[in-house]
């Protein structure tokens, strides 16, 4: 919970700067490409958020890693305040937040869709097309796989979920017959 809290205050931050400037989209991916430097080595992570290393060696890393990237100087300085503070190991907290950020200022909502095949192209834009109507915004979809729903989709828009999954009906027809409900 802590971390979460963390992160949209630092997320929220750099958004702010970045709406100023008009760069939003770029801090964005930086931080995704910066992340992406951690998942390609992942003994990375450890060694700039542990405190059993000296804080000077794990800054030294940080403005390793940063030159090597390439980043904005703003984004650069973000993940170096985020060093000094303490709070380098939220990284990826942030970054998920922030992308989150970025696509309400879009005027984009996320939704994951669960299956229990894998969904082709079209029935995913199918799917998008109809969410899209139910959100009446874009909706930017998360696919995912759960075999234990036997048939169909769940699909969740924020607060709201609509399963039309076969072990959901399968589930309410056992009931109806346990209550006597004959329909």
């Amino acid at each position: 919970m802590t971390n979460l809290i963390v992160a949209k205050r630092y997320a929220r931050a750099l958004l702010e700067l970045g709406k100023e400037d008009g760069k939003f989209e770029q801090y964005g991916r930086e931080v995704l490409e910066f992340v992406g430097i951690l998942n390609q080595s992942p003994e990375l992570e450890p060694a700039l958020g542990n405190p059993a290393f000296a804080f000077e060696g794990r800054k030294n890393l940080l403005d390793a890693i940063l030159a090597k990237a390439g980043l904005s100087p703003l984004v650069n300085n973000f993940f170096k305040l985020l060093m000094d503070r303490g709070r380098i190991g939220a990284v990826r907290a942030i970054n998920e937040v922030y992308q989150q950020f970025i696509d309400e200022v879009k005027g984009i909502t996320r939704a994951e869709v669960v299956s229990a095949a894998g969904l082709n192209d079209a029935e995913i834009q199918r799917l998008s097309a109809t969410l899209k109507e139910v959100a009446g915004r874009e909706v930017k979809l998360e696919v995912k796989e759960d075999p234990s729903l036997i048939g169909g989709v769940v699909a969740r828009i924020g607060d709201l979920v609509l399963d039309g999954s076969l072990r959901t009906q399968l589930e309410s027809l056992k009931d109806s017959l346990r209550r006597g409900e004959y329909a």
